[in-house]
């Protein structure tokens, strides 16, 4: 079967979840598994191997052909190993998933880091060529598509906007230092500043301010002051055409995009620069219909 017609695998892993696709010709998601990440390498890839095997149970397809991998941390590409995945368990040594998930499920697997297989999902969802895509997840991070290629940097640290320190006064991150951006703007930042537990954490804040809820309108619009602050940074030192906000605090859908829209313009109200820039006109949101990190995954092996 030529690589055109063969059914991919991608596979999202997330600090709490890992999230399997079979993508047919065309982009089409043929099947989905979800499944809980567990913490520690070994059972990450005991975890992924599953949602493999589960999928070529679903799609009744050996899918031996390549397996592309989304995972946090600092990835080496090349070698498909990964790094500082603090959240995974995975720190300090560089552990070869590729290797292991290869020998586990038979396929050739390409791993790059969670960010970067999401924003080539979202260039290929819409069309987009020139892009950073900001992700407010368990941290923060961003991955840039510019001119259509995806942008990984000489370290494989390009994106990692979570951890430039912005107030020395601040918190200490899981990275080491102090004050990193990714404390107050990130989806843990958020879920800390308004905790709740019935409905998602980012959903119950914007709802309540949209009530009325004067604590809310504030808590709401100092997150989104801070996104606002990592949608300037990535616009001022790349200057992409579009920025696109993701992650699971995107899930609150448009009304993300007004807020931090709204904080921009405020930031910009006495810098004729910033206005000429018109940093509020270039955001968008991520489809929330469309699993972005595990499709654009699953394009890794063409990619490269």
């Amino acid at each position: 079967m030529s690589a055109e017609r063969a059914t991919r695998v991608g596979i999202d892993i997330g600090a709490t979840k890992t999230l399997g696709v079979a993508v047919g010709p065309g982009g089409r998601v043929l099947a989905e598994v979800l499944a809980t990440t567990p913490t520690g390498a070994e059972e990450v890839v005991a975890t992924a191997g599953a949602v493999v095997d589960e999928l070529r149970a679903r799609t009744g397809d050996p899918l031996t052909g390549t397996l592309g991998v989304g995972i946090p941390g600092l990835v080496d590409a090349g070698r498909g190993a990964v790094t500082h995945a603090v959240n995974l368990g995975v720190d300090d040594e560089w552990f070869p998933i590729g290797d292991r998930l290869a020998r586990r499920t038979g396929a050739r697997v390409v791993v790059d880091n969670d960010v970067n297989a999401a924003a080539l999902g979202v260039a290929a969802v819409t069309g987009l060529r020139d892009l950073v895509y900001v992700s407010l997840g368990t941290g923060l991070a961003a991955a840039a598509v510019l001119d259509g290629h995806l942008r990984r940097g000489a370290a494989g640290a390009a994106g990692e906007i979570g951890h430039i320190p912005v107030d020395p006064a601040g918190r200490r991150c899981q990275c080491g230092q102090t004050g990193c951006l990714e404390t107050e703007a990130s989806g843990s930042a958020l879920a800390e500043a308004w905790p709740a537990t019935d409905v998602p954490p980012a959903q119950a804040l914007f709802e309540a301010a949209a009530a009325g809820d004067v604590k809310a309108v504030q808590v709401r619009d100092r997150f989104a002051a801070r996104v606002a602050d990592a949608v300037r940074l990535v616009t001022l030192a790349v200057d992409p055409a579009h920025v696109v906000l993701g992650g699971g605090v995107a899930q609150v859908g448009d009304r993300l995009r007004v807020a931090v829209a709204h904080a921009l313009a405020e930031q910009a109200a006495g810098s004729p620069f910033l206005r000429a820039l018109d940093l509020p006109g270039r955001l968008r949101t991520v489809p929330t219909d469309v699993p972005v990190a595990a499709l654009g995954a699953s394009l890794l092996g063409s990619e490269r």
